[in-house]
């Protein structure tokens, strides 16, 4: 069962979410400024809150973040309310989580009704990379809402439990407040960085640091090794609507913390289309045939994805091949083209706020 809705979660008429137990799946992104309050207390208030489900650090800190909800507490609410602001990324951990526990929700036939408070997507409808079969078969930048995703991948794993989307034009909130003036995680600070993420976080994959701990993350990338490439003046690809200039940093957190990198910021042009996803790969390219130490293992388990490597990430041998110089890229460029093709078939038929369609940048 799924609906799309168009007033706000707080005036549903639903018993699971006026008498019921309810838990509240979010992220800080559930303030509400015409209520003055974050979407918990509005229910905490009615009595019937029973389990936060939140990040797993605090809201400004340099760690990765997750949000956990054990199945022993699942299991003790009547709906489960959603409202976190997606990366715009296969890979942005939120969603990720969300997508895993609708995994555990269908194995588990736990068929309570959940609800997501939909937010605008901060990076947009363009659409980047290939499909991963590890990752809910999506590309590394889906240009999908959050619940546009949860529908997709609600409909892919022939769920049971009931599925509502409010509406991202059901409260003032998606006007009042922009994507980024709550920051969406703690590594994603500002306005361009969900436009480089689903390239960028690939370092984090590798022995190359993508500025996480300082205060210009996935703009910056680099470590102590690449110093190699600023003493002999040699400069990575640029790309279509960007361009690039050396730059020195030092991470507060990570295998570098404390440390000079040597590395490039990546410079948006504005109003310009930019595909992050296959800048990086010929920047990764570059790097790969230019330093020795450079390494597709990333050994620290402080930052990152968890213990996934860049091929985890990539999930493509194709992508792969090009980074260590086994495939062309006139080849890579036709395979990410097909890919986009095929991802914007399916995709569009769970868009829900169709006046914006998803497009590839050709």
């Amino acid at each position: 069962m799924f609906s799309f809705r168009t007033t706000p979660i707080f005036e549903q008429e639903d018993l699971a979410l006026r008498k019921g137990r309810v838990g509240v799946f979010c992220t800080p992104n559930c303030w509400h400024p015409e209520r003055g309050e974050y979407l918990y207390e509005t229910f905490a208030k009615r009595g019937c809150l029973k389990h936060v489900f939140s990040p797993s650090t605090p809201e400004f800190s340099n760690m990765e973040s997750h949000i956990y909800v054990p199945l022993e507490q699942l299991r003790e609410i009547d709906s489960l309310i959603v409202e976190i602001q997606g990366g715009g990324a296969r890979y942005f951990a939120y969603t990720n989580d969300l997508l895993e526990l609708f995994s555990v929700m269908a194995d588990e036939k736990i068929d309570i009704p959940v609800f997501i408070v939909d937010h605008v997507n901060p990076a947009g409808r363009q659409v980047e990379g290939t499909m991963s079969e590890a990752m809910f078969k999506l590309v590394h930048r889906h240009g999908l809402t959050v619940g546009e995703v949860a529908s997709l991948v609600h409909n892919d794993l022939n769920a049971k439990f009931p599925l509502h989307v409010i509406s991202v034009n059901a409260t003032p909130s998606n006007k009042e407040l922009l994507p980024w003036t709550i920051p969406i995680a703690a590594d994603m600070p500002g306005y361009f960085t969900c436009g480089l993420y689903p390239g960028s976080a690939l370092w984090s994959g590798t022995n190359v640091t993508p500025g996480i701990g300082t205060t210009r993350p996935y703009e910056i990338f680099g470590a102590p090794f690449m110093e190699s490439l600023h003493d002999s003046y040699k400069m990575p690809p640029a790309a279509d609507g960007a361009t690039l200039r050396p730059c020195r940093f030092q991470p507060s957190v990570g295998e570098y913390a404390g440390k000079q990198c040597f590395g490039y910021q990546i410079i948006l042009e504005p109003g310009a289309e930019y595909h992050a996803l296959a800048h990086t790969l010929q920047l990764m390219n570059f790097v790969y045939r230019n330093c020795e130490e450079f390494s597709i293992i990333n050994d620290d388990d402080t930052l990152g994805f968890d213990d996934r490597t860049l091929i985890d990430l990539l999930d493509d041998e194709v992508l792969y091949g090009y980074v260590t110089g086994e495939i062309e890229w006139s080849d890579v460029k036709e395979h990410i083209r097909d890919q986009e093709q095929k991802w914007i078939r399916k995709a569009r038929k769970f868009l829900l706020y169709e006046e914006d369609q998803l497009f590839r940048v050709k």
